[in-house]
């Protein structure tokens, strides 16, 4: 027998947030459980979030996924009244809220969310501890990627 093809580390993602790879430099990244409503996950499932301009708020010793948009299906939330931007409650341990919580009260930190995933049958977001990038860091980025984009060009078309 062999091994199931869904569990492919590539195929399980659902929504990705690049330009928080492009707009920060991420120092520590923690795994987070979702606390999702029924129509949520159905619409999870057909692929319909965003995650561009969410952010992560620690309020209360509770971590909270604020700006995610999860667009209703018509036919998961006729009987519920559907918010696409409500505010997710992020499942993680104690210490790990501690460390986000007092590293995002430093000065450039934050926290943001950099994809939502299926682990199992469950919904997980990979959460990063970000700061800032400076423009000529930006810049740098942008061009290390055309570099490595013309470098296989370049072996593609030699080979």
């Amino acid at each position: 027998m062999g091994k199931k093809k869904g569990n492919a580390p590539g195929n399980n993602v659902i929504a990705q947030n690049k330009k928080a790879r492009f707009e920060y430099h991420i120092d520590e990244t923690f795994e987070a459980g979702l606390a999702l409503a029924g129509w949520e996950v159905k619409s999870l499932r057909a692929g319909k979030a965003q995650l561009t301009d969410t952010y992560i708020l620690v309020k209360n010793g509770e971590a909270w996924l604020l700006g995610s948009h999860i667009m209703p299906l018509n036919t998961a939330s006729t009987h519920v009244l559907a918010d696409p931007t409500r505010t997710r409650k992020l499942l993680l341990h104690r210490k790990e809220i501690a460390k986000i919580f007092s590293r995002t009260q430093e000065k450039g930190h934050t926290c943001v969310p950099l994809k939502l995933y299926w682990k199992r049958n469950m919904v997980k977001c990979e959460l990063a501890l970000v700061r800032g990038k400076q423009l000529h860091d930006k810049r740098a980025t942008q061009k290390e990627r055309d570099w490595n984009r013309e470098k296989a060009r370049v072996m593609r078309d030699h080979a």
